[in-house]
């Protein structure tokens, strides 16, 4: 696993966040800064977990998502916010964890 990012939910809008309309979430660009620090936030309509949108998240790259997840407790199945990468998230020792593939 290669770390990506970490996501901190908010309630506060953010310069140069970005809508993603499909899952009614607004997020910074997390290579906009040397951490990897992405800002969260979530709209009404939006139907992740609760526990994603309150609690911070980290994000890793993974060479093949299907054993990534294999035997994990997932909450978000995989899917493709965006082009070119599909996640998926897992709680792990009470904690979301993004799990992503880049294609």
């Amino acid at each position: 696993m290669k770390y990506n990012h970490v996501g901190i939910p908010t309630t506060v809008p953010q310069d140069g966040e970005i809508y993603l309309e499909a899952l009614d979430i607004y997020c910074t660009d997390h290579r906009a800064n040397p951490f990897g620090i992405q800002w969260m936030r979530y709209g009404d309509k939006c139907t992740l977990p609760r526990i994603v949108k309150e609690v911070a998240h980290v994000a890793f790259e993974v060479d093949d998502l299907s054993e990534a997840i294999r035997g994990k407790e997932v909450i978000i199945q995989p899917n493709s916010p965006s082009q070119g990468v599909i996640v998926a998230f897992i709680l792990e020792n009470g904690a979301p964890v993004e799990l992503m593939e880049y294609q």
